[in-house]
C-alpha cells in the first residue's frame, strides 16, 4: 500500500472518544487518532515488511502512524541514525514500548541500551529499560551472561523519581529476573542493592521487583525452566 491509502484507512478509523480515554492512562494526544494495539498489528500483518513505507508512516508525526511504521519495518534496515531520529522523536511512553519491540531485534539493541540509559530525556532513558525488559522476555538466543551485564545500568538508574523511567527500570529488572534462575538470583540480588539507596524511587522499585521474583509463583516457575 502506498502511504496515503494507509493514512486514509487509518483516519477512518479514528476514535476521538478512544483518544480521551487514553489520555486517562498519560497517552499523549498529540496527533493520536485512539486506534487499538490490535487494529494496528491487523493492519501491519497486511502489509508486511515495507522498510520504506514504515519510514514514511514516522515522519507523519501520527501517534498511530510511527507504531505501525515500527511494526512493518525491517530490523536488518536498521542503521544507527534511524534509531537515534526515532528515539528523539519519542513523545508517549506507550510509543515507546512498542517501538522498543522493533529496536530489540536490530544489530544496535544493547548498544542503544547502554547509550540510552544514561541520556536525560525521559523518554529516550525509558527506552533504555523497556528495551532490556523486551530482550529480557523475548531474545531467546541470549546468554545469562550477555543479559546480566544489564544489572549495573538498573542499579545506576534506580533513583531517577520520573514516573516513566521509574517504571521502565522496575520492569527491566523484573523481566530479568524472570528469564532464569540465575538471573533471577542477580535480580533479587540487585533488588537488595537498589533498597538500600534508601531513595523514594529505589524503595519502590525495589519493593515491588522483589515481591515478584520472590513469589511462590515465579519460584515455582523457574524450578520447571530450569
Amino acid at each position: 500500500m502506498h502511504l496515503d491509502e494507509v493514512l486514509a484507512q487509518l483516519q477512518s478509523m479514528a476514535s476521538p472518544e478512544n483518544v480521551a480515554g487514553m489520555a486517562k492512562f498519560a497517552i499523549s494526544s498529540q496527533n493520536t487518532l485512539g486506534i487499538s494495539i490490535y487494529d494496528l498489528r491487523r493492519i501491519a500483518k497486511a502489509n508486511g515488511v515495507d522498510h520504506e513505507l514504515a519510514q514514511q508512516l514516522w515522519k507523519t508525526g501520527i501517534h498511530e502512524a510511527r507504531i505501525l511504521g515500527s511494526y512493518i519495518a525491517d530490523p536488518a534496515q536498521a542503521t544507527e541514525a534511524l534509531l537515534e531520529s526515532w528515539v528523539m522523536d519519542f513523545d508517549s511512553w506507550d510509543v515507546v514500548d512498542q517501538v522498543v519491540e522493533y529496536i530489540g531485534k536490530t544489530a544496535f539493541a544493547c548498544d542503544k541500551v547502554f547509550e540510552w540509559a544514561r541520556r536525560p530525556e525521559e523518554f529516550v532513558k525509558r527506552a533504555a529499560f523497556a528495551l532490556i525488559a523486551e530482550l529480557s522476555a523475548h531474545d531467546k538466543k541470549a546468554p545469562d551472561e550477555k543479559l546480566a551485564a544489564f544489572f549495573p545500568v538498573i542499579v545506576a538508574a534506580s533513583d531517577d523519581d520520573r514516573n516513566f523511567v521509574k517504571k521502565a527500570v522496575n520492569w527491566a529488572l523484573r523481566n530479568l529476573g524472570k528469564r532464569s534462575p540465575a538471573l533471577n538470583a542477580q535480580a533479587i540480588a540487585a533488588a537488595h542493592e537498589i533498597q538500600a539507596l534508601g531513595t523514594r524511587p529505589a524503595r519502590w522499585i525495589a519493593a515491588d521487583a522483589l515481591r515478584e521474583l520472590t513469589s511462590e509463583k515465579v519460584q515455582n516457575r523457574l524450578k520447571v525452566a530450569g
